[in-house]
């Protein structure tokens, strides 16, 4: 496929020792189809042979491929990238990912147009898949299907983020202070400012992560650190750098040199300190305590449309939610997130 000077859309994606996807993830994207692309591989310092792989394929790919070498930070990575792109549209993506649908960034690329013509301030991500052969296990699809959903904490960079250059020099760039979550800070910043629209494509995401580190232990720590970002408190994980390993370096997660630490640093607060904290996680956690009904939902089969829940968030938002949206829902739930804890410290140990 011919392309021209000036793509349509550019492709950022973060690299870091990934010589065993470079190859994979450039072939599938060769095979989009009806779409000027442009593909941008910003590296962190890579110790393999991922800029090699990549160098060696250029020549052969339809698209132009610009590679951007700094420092290691999936933040930094991003953000040089989006600087080195070319197009108007930028589509942040990770090298795990992929598409089945050869024509997925074309309809991707009109839907987000069409809502732009209608005036909608929107950014747009991709209903999301894990790759699994055969049957998808139940966690996983439970998290494909709360992607779907226009609920903060639902958006993700695993998600894909297509973005119009002019609304990212708006709500990015993407925070390069922390080691984690840059694409959770940007998908709250995009949906205070406009939208998130679903795309009508989805996307195939590695559950290598989960797999490698262990679902439970990741997922836990994953909701340590949702809530600690959300109150602010970041900074008690000590070992905050170690708490995302690039894939290269990662094993089975053992939470006990994470909890251990957090759990020192929370008594070593103020105890008015103390208290604030633990009444913000409360709070956190009651509004987060949709996921249950919904996960229900996604039990018995009840979601008959993506972006929506079934009868159990309908009954939650209802009734419960409102229910327990007060002081005493939050007293509540604090107490239960204590508890949770400091069980899970103890298993930890």
């Amino acid at each position: 496929m011919p392309y021209e000077s000036y793509p349509e859309l550019s492709v950022v994606v973060p690299v870091y020792n990934e010589e065993g996807n470079v190859a994979s993830f450039l072939t599938a994207l060769a095979r989009q189809q009806g779409v000027r692309l442009e593909v941008v591989l910003s590296d962190g310092a890579s110790g393999d042979r991922s800029l090699h792989i990549a160098q060696q394929m250029r020549a052969g790919l339809p698209f132009p491929l610009t590679i951007v070498e700094g420092t290691k930070g999936r933040g930094g990575q991003l953000n040089r990238g989006a600087d080195a792109a070319r197009a108007e549209t930028l589509l942040f993506l990770h090298i795990d990912s992929g598409f089945d649908d050869p024509l997925a960034l074309r309809k991707a690329l009109d839907s987000l147009t069409a809502a732009l013509d209608a005036g909608e301030r929107v950014a747009g991500r991709f209903a999301l898949r894990f790759g699994f052969p055969g049957v998808i296990p139940l966690p996983y699809r439970y998290y494909g299907a709360k992607a779907t959903l226009d609920r903060p904490g639902c958006t993700h960079g695993d998600q894909g983020f297509l973005i119009r250059r002019d609304f990212f020099a708006q709500v990015g760039p993407f925070d390069t202070s922390l080691p984690l979550m840059e694409d959770t800070f940007l998908a709250e910043r995009v949906r205070r400012e406009g939208r998130w629209l679903l795309l009508p494509a989805s996307i195939t995401t590695s559950p290598r992560r989960f797999v490698a580190e262990g679902l439970l232990p990741r997922q836990t720590l994953n909701a340590i650190l949702m809530n600690l970002a959300h109150t602010g408190q970041l900074s008690l994980v000590r070992c905050l750098q170690e708490s995302y390993r690039s894939q290269d370096a990662t094993g089975k997660l053992r939470l006990g040199p994470f909890l251990e630490p957090l759990h020192r640093a929370i008594g070593d607060l103020e105890a008015g300190e103390r208290r604030r904290l633990w009444h913000s996680t409360g709070a956190y956690v009651r509004g987060n305590a949709w996921q249950i009904p919904f996960f229900l939902d996604v039990v018995t089969g009840g979601i008959r449309e993506a972006g929506r829940g079934g009868k159990f968030l309908y009954l939650y938002d209802r009734f419960l939610g409102r229910l327990i949206d007060n002081k005493g829902g939050d007293l509540g739930a604090a107490l239960l997130t204590w508890l949770w804890f400091r069980l899970t410290l103890l298993a930890a140990r």
